[in-house]
């Protein structure tokens, strides 16, 4: 029933179309560069788990697996995984099918699809890696070839240093999902508590009428405004501020090891500071549009909280964060590290 809502697969044919193959590289270069990025991974990993003190076991099954992709292959996973959180929302549009908006009586899952599309068109040439929490069974880490070479071309950075880089970041991410394997069934949770409060025909007409409207003439305001009720403010206060400590913890977590491993990090994270202000003004009003101001908003204030914390009690005792969901920081305690410091360790 819910299949019906989005054309899944016009939404990965057009956004694969739109996010292009990347820069021309050789067959050589392209080999030699997921072989690198393999193999940055695998090193990050003693790395991460020596500077964190974070116990993510071996490399058993257990572990998430390592995908270095293309952007289709971006494309095709992100679709997987929206089609999956978006299950309750569908369904929520599915029951009123008496009463559809104007968009689904208009256009149908189809010109859903498309839109859905344009979206995983426009960040697949922007993601450089990521994890999915959700994938079955255990998570798995995708790191976007093509993204990366084509980002250290335009900062004109050392290459090898600038994939290292990358790789101590995301591996972060897959060993906090490791180490704390309850984290992904708690963000699951936070997740599907905010789609049971979604109007979903509303998100679905006046989300998409906002992002064609952005384009055409200029019109800002992000898609979480939408979102207003005091309930889904809870929510979302609930996963910003766990999402700013997985973010800010990963960067903290580069900015520490990549001193000792990247003889150029200073020189890539100033770089890298800029590109993340956006290059262009249509990438600059779509991140706006699509809430990623805010997701740059986690990295930077996740990172010092984190580095607040550890500057103020250890990293064995800022490790008390993994324990419970309960000494997770609240968004609050994100603006306010030594609030979280009291809480935990009163």
């Amino acid at each position: 029933m819910t299949t019906e809502m989005v054309d899944w697969g016009l939404a990965v044919s057009i956004g694969s179309r739109l996010a292009g193959a990347g820069p021309q590289i050789s067959a050589e270069e392209a080999d030699a560069t997921v072989t690198e990025l393999r193999e940055g991974a695998a090193r990050s990993t003693a790395y991460v788990k020596e500077f964190t003190e974070l116990d993510a076991g071996g490399s058993g099954g257990s572990q998430a697996p390592v995908l270095v992709v293309d952007r289709a292959a971006w494309v095709q996973a992100n679709a997987d995984a929206f089609a999956r959180l978006l299950v309750p929302v569908l369904e929520k549009v599915a029951e009123r099918k008496g009463e559809p908006g104007p968009l689904t009586q208009a256009v149908g899952s189809r010109i859903t699809g498309a839109e859905v599309g344009g979206l995983l068109g426009f960040m697949a040439g922007k993601v450089l890696g990521q994890f999915d929490p959700f994938h079955e069974p255990h998570g798995r880490l995708l790191l976007v070839a093509p993204n990366v070479v084509h980002v250290e071309r335009e900062l004109d950075v050392d290459p090898h240093d600038f994939r290292l880089w990358v790789c101590l970041h995301e591996e972060t991410h897959r060993v906090q999902f490791t180490a704390v394997p309850w984290m992904r069934d708690h963000l699951y949770t936070q997740f599907t508590a905010l789609a049971d409060t979604v109007e979903p025909q509303r998100f679905l007409d006046e989300g998409l009428k906002r992002i064609s409207e952005a384009i055409r003439n200029g019109r800002t305001g992000s898609l979480l405004d939408l979102l207003g009720s005091p309930e889904q403010k809870a929510i979302l206060d609930r996963v910003t501020g766990i999402m700013s400590l997985l973010e800010g913890h990963a960067d903290y977590v580069m900015d520490g090891v990549g001193p000792t491993v990247i003889p150029s990090v200073d020189l890539i994270r100033g770089k890298f500071d800029e590109r993340r202000k956006g290059v262009g003004t249509l990438d600059r009003l779509l991140r706006k549009v699509l809430g990623l101001e805010a997701k740059m908003a986690q990295y930077r204030d996740g990172s010092r909280f984190v580095r607040s914390v550890v500057d103020k009690v250890g990293m064995a005792d800022f490790n008390a964060v993994w324990a419970a969901a309960d000494n997770l920081p609240t968004l609050a305690e994100i603006h306010d590290p030594d609030a979280w410091v009291t809480r935990v360790h009163r």
